[in-house]
């Protein structure tokens, strides 16, 4: 793994067991416990499509549980999942793949990155610091709560933002998984696409790679 995510600055961090399906950006110099999934690419693209739906649907029906928490498996999630043709993690391996599919996807990522983050740490609540030691070190800035906003801060987090579920946030996700679904080659996809039906186009598209 650590071979892996050598060079990068930054690589896709999945929480094995959570309540929602999360991808997440984690500096490089963090070093990741066995409570994730670590995914060694640092492009917008793959988070993107690990973030849509597409990738969500396949998760939960390919992965296992932990009580009544969905359990992220990597070898049944990850390993299975028919990524877009071109898109795929060999495909992008040496870098940030290019074309108008995988802009459009990296572009949605990136806004729902920004509006994630802003709402986790409001800039009128937090002051970002870093110590001469951690700065040595490679660590990146860290946010600390502004005096009266150590109770708010506390409360901000991906869980609670993800259980109200604003409508910012589904308009965000709704350009993500239509950028994805464009990469798909469907053109006919919509929010209210079954999961079935998402489902019946990934097997095919498995099965049609795995006789190749």
């Amino acid at each position: 793994m650590f071979a892996a995510l050598h060079g990068l600055q930054r690589y896709i961090s999945i929480p094995r067991v959570a309540k929602h399906h999360l991808c997440i950006w984690t500096n490089a110099s963090v070093v990741p416990g066995d409570a994730l999934v670590v995914v060694a690419h640092g492009d917008d693209t793959t988070i993107g499509v690990l973030q849509s739906r597409i990738h969500e649907v396949w998760a939960l029906r390919t992965g296992t549980s932990l009580e009544d928490r969905p359990r992220y498996t990597h070898t049944t999630c990850f390993e299975t999942f028919p990524f877009p043709v071109g898109l795929t993690p060999r495909d992008t391996a040496a870098g940030a793949p290019s074309g108008p599919l995988a802009e459009a996807i990296a572009t949605a990522a990136r806004r729902l990155d920004e509006l994630r983050a802003a709402w986790l740490n409001p800039p009128e609540w937090v002051d970002w610091v870093i110590t001469p030691e951690e700065e040595k070190a490679g660590f990146p800035q860290r946010p600390v709560a502004k005096p009266g906003h150590e109770a708010d801060l506390k409360k901000r987090t991906l869980t609670n933002l993800y259980n109200a579920r604003p409508a910012w946030l589904a308009f965000a996700h709704k350009a993500l998984d239509q950028a994805v679904a464009a990469a798909y080659g469907w053109p006919d996809y919509t929010p209210e696409m079954p999961d079935e039906e998402i489902l019946r186009r990934l097997l095919a598209l498995n099965l049609e790679r795995a006789a190749g």
